[in-house]
């Protein structure tokens, strides 16, 4: 079994996200099939939906694996830099996946956090479970931050305030309070995700593929059109010794005190 499992029916996509165990945390190579899953929705005219979903019902993606942040600093290159490099590479990954032609839908089961909540917000729709629960918590986790572009994305779909203070105060949205700011689409109760999604596809299979592909295009590059470098945020985090801290006593199950630095 692969930790990502790419399948088709008819002219549906699915990607599976398969990690239960580590409740579908992302490692690089997800991060790339997850890119070669775009460029196959894209070259493939069979396909004419993309479906985003989680494996073992108690996450969606529980964001990056956090062990992969242990070899930050070493090889040569700062942590500051890998981190830069780092949110280049989900960059290039949310951007490829908002690119996609064909509609694409995040149905959520359980923690949708970190990385899982960038994969979502970078799809064209959401549905979730009533156990969708929704954010990014870094402030109290691991100290890092989010690039440019990722903010942008949230901000987009949240609007400024909603995004800091899910932000700052590192709270999680539950599926309900997420449906009431517009970014999941639908809940449904636990066990009737399947019957919902379906419902969806069947709605976008018989919607105009070119009318629907410059909508997506359209809001695209609008969110786009005005995102500043952040290169130097980036840097300064993923170089601090707070980051560092945060990273192993996460990694280790401990506590951390903030510096500041």
């Amino acid at each position: 079994m692969s930790d990502l499992e790419v399948s088709q029916d008819g002219a549906v996509l699915t990607v599976l996200f398969n990690r239960p165990a580590a409740r579908n945390a992302m490692t690089y190579a997800m991060y790339d099939g997850l890119e070669a899953a775009c460029e196959r929705a894209d070259e493939d005219e069979s396909v004419h939906v993309l479906v985003l979903r989680g494996a073992g019902g108690r996450a969606f993606v529980a964001g990056t694996d956090i062990s992969q942040f242990l070899e930050f600093g070493s090889g040569g290159s700062t942590s500051g830099e890998d981190g830069v490099a780092y949110e280049a590479r989900i960059e290039r990954v949310v951007n490829r996946l908002e690119d996609v032609g064909v509609p694409t839908i995040a149905a959520v089961e359980g923690a949708c956090v970190g990385g899982g909540l960038i994969i979502a917000a970078a799809c064209d729709l959401r549905v979730a479970t009533a156990s969708g629960r929704f954010g990014v918590p870094v402030a109290r986790t691991l100290g890092n931050c989010l690039s440019m572009n990722t903010y942008s994305l949230l901000v987009s779909h949240l609007g400024p305030a909603r995004t800091l203070d899910m932000l700052l105060r590192a709270r999680l949205l539950s599926a309900t309070d997420a449906a009431a700011t517009g970014f999941v689409g639908e809940v449904c109760a636990d066990g009737e995700l399947d019957a919902v999604l379906g419902e969806l596809v069947t709605t976008l299979l018989g919607h105009a593929p070119l009318s629907m592909r410059a909508a997506k295009r359209a809001v695209a590059r609008l969110r786009r059109a005005n995102v500043p470098a952040g290169d130097d945020l980036v840097h300064e985090v993923f170089s601090s010794e707070d980051f560092r801290a945060g990273v192993a006593a996460f990694v280790s199950r401990g506590q951390v005190s903030w510096t500041g630095r």
